[in-house]
């Protein structure tokens, strides 16, 4: 196979024609993912139909905050696809998995047993202060999560666990703010909300044609 090189974004590779990251758990898959061989390190192929991060990647992302030592708070971790690409990532650094459903947290619970910088969090996204002294202080916050406040559990977040580099990513679901608006307009007004709190945005991504839902990824900062 081709050789494996990093991209522009450490820890993101390529070997021409898929994404990568570095496998920091040798000779295991977290959902089925290919495991390829190059030298003399393994990496896992990252799926951009089960990643929206990835979906993101492919389609122009330019903002890329994670490094090796980041403390990434990432809520709505289901059981573990994206944050253990993102465990890859920050090798050096640590992951705050925050899901609220028993189920996925389950697989969720295992995977962070086997991946030391993952920490399995049982709690509501948007109940910050739940979870605040065990977080402390985050790099980077990620937010995945279909509810309407969206832009409100962000910043109820961040408010939360300062200090940080203000950097937040989040993957707005317009079906879930509201199901008979205008996806577009949806995006926009989540981008205007972030503005009247004191973000700044820095890039929207539609995550189209690999998310179909009417999903769209921006990152802003504090």
């Amino acid at each position: 196979m081709p050789a494996m090189k990093q991209t522009k974004f450490e820890g993101v590779y390529t070997d021409g024609s898929r994404q990568f990251t570095l496998n920091r758990d040798p000779g295991h898959r977290v959902y089925g993912e290919d495991l390829v061989s190059s030298g003399g390190a393994e990496y896992r192929a990252w799926d951009p139909r089960r990643s929206k991060l990835a979906a993101a990647l492919l389609n122009g992302l330019e903002v890329f905050p994670f490094r090796p030592a980041s403390r990434v708070l990432y809520l709505g971790a289901a059981s573990g696809t994206t944050p253990s690409h993102v465990s890859d990532i920050a090798c050096d650094g640590q992951v705050f998995c925050v899901e609220i459903a028993s189920r996925p947290f389950r697989d969720l619970v295992a995977l962070c047993e086997r991946r030391k910088n993952m920490h399995p969090i049982l709690a509501d996204a948007s109940n910050a202060g739940a979870y605040s002294p065990i977080v402390q202080s985050v790099d980077v916050a990620y937010q995945d999560i279909s509810q309407k406040d969206q832009v409100g559990i962000l910043d109820r977040n961040m408010e939360a666990l300062p200090p940080s580099t203000g950097k937040a990513i989040l993957m707005v679901k317009a079906r879930s703010i509201d199901v008979s608006a205008n996806p577009a307009k949806i995006f926009a007004r989540v981008e205007g909300q972030l503005i009247e709190r004191g973000y700044e945005v820095e890039q929207r991504i539609d995550l189209a044609p690999y998310e179909k839902d009417h999903e769209a990824m921006v990152v802003a900062m504090r």
